[in-house]
């Protein structure tokens, strides 16, 4: 693929990029595949697949109590707990508005690991990086920001998005799906949306504008970005899926590179 060359135009020192069909094969990338990258805000996917691996061995459930008073499981996935970014109070009544939450990760996972009796880390080791191979993946620090991951194990990762193993696809369908829909709030460095809706650990794409992916993608487009320069995104109309892993964190040069790139990267898989 051509357009996975634009990458290189990025004011960045280090970038590399994958495009990954949805039957698991690489359709197009460029730069070291194998070099760690800080993933930041893109651990959080990671972390909400290993819950919902949680939610169907029966250690946990989405309706479990969680967080601040009247808050779930569900609402910590979908950022609707009430918790404010980096607060571990909450700011707002569950399921009132959506409030992006690295605090609300964490204690997702304190709940898992307290649930299961086994450190969320190892859960997510043993239960996710494993089998899919992952091996060049740090999984350590917080839970919604801590993880330091490669293009090829991210491939992989990606791969099981589009073609799941480890879940039931309709657990992934769920957790893709606009969970407490119709709420207002803060998407980071795009500002206001409304509605700004997210599935259960995934942010969807549907009608936000501006938006980190490209006019193009389809609404059904689901992923995440992350502070450090990264972000991963799949497409399930368009049968494909891109990562992207950079060395600068995100500030205007990613809000503006971005988009054009998946635009790219989708006009191209189009012919």
């Amino acid at each position: 693929m051509d357009s996975v060359r634009i990458i290189e135009q990025w004011p960045v020192g280090h970038a590399a990029t994958a495009v990954v069909r949805a039957d698991g094969t690489v359709a197009g990338a460029h730069g070291d595949q194998h070099r760690l990258f800080r993933l930041a805000s893109v651990t959080k996917p990671l972390t909400a697949y290993a819950a919902l691996i949680a939610v169907e061995e029966g250690a946990v459930h989405l309706d479990d109590p969680a967080g601040p008073e009247g808050s779930t499981v569900a609402h910590l996935l979908a950022h609707t707990s009430g918790l404010a970014f980096d607060e571990h109070k909450a700011a707002w009544a569950p399921g009132k508005r959506r409030l992006y939450s690295n605090a609300g990760f964490e204690q997702l996972a304190d709940h898992v690991a307290k649930r299961s009796g086994i450190p969320f880390a190892e859960y997510v080791r043993d239960g996710l990086l494993a089998p899919l191979g992952m091996t060049e993946t740090v999984y350590e620090g917080s839970p919604a920001s801590g993880a330091s991951s490669t293009v090829a194990d991210l491939v992989r990762f990606v791969a099981e998005l589009q073609a799941p193993t480890l879940l039931d696809p309709s657990t992934v369908r769920q957790a893709t799906t606009v969970r407490f829909p119709g709420l207002v709030g803060v998407l980071p460095g795009f500002g206001m949306q409304s509605p700004n809706d997210w599935g259960l650990g995934f942010e969807l794409r549907d009608g936000k504008s501006p938006h980190w992916t490209g006019a193009t993608n389809s609404p059904r487009t689901f992923g995440h970005f992350g502070q450090a320069g990264t972000f991963l995104w799949v497409d399930p109309d368009l049968g494909a899926a891109c990562i992207a892993l950079a060395d600068r964190d995100f500030g205007s040069w990613a809000a503006e590179a971005w988009p054009p790139y998946s635009d790219a990267v989708v006009a191209e898989l189009r012919g």
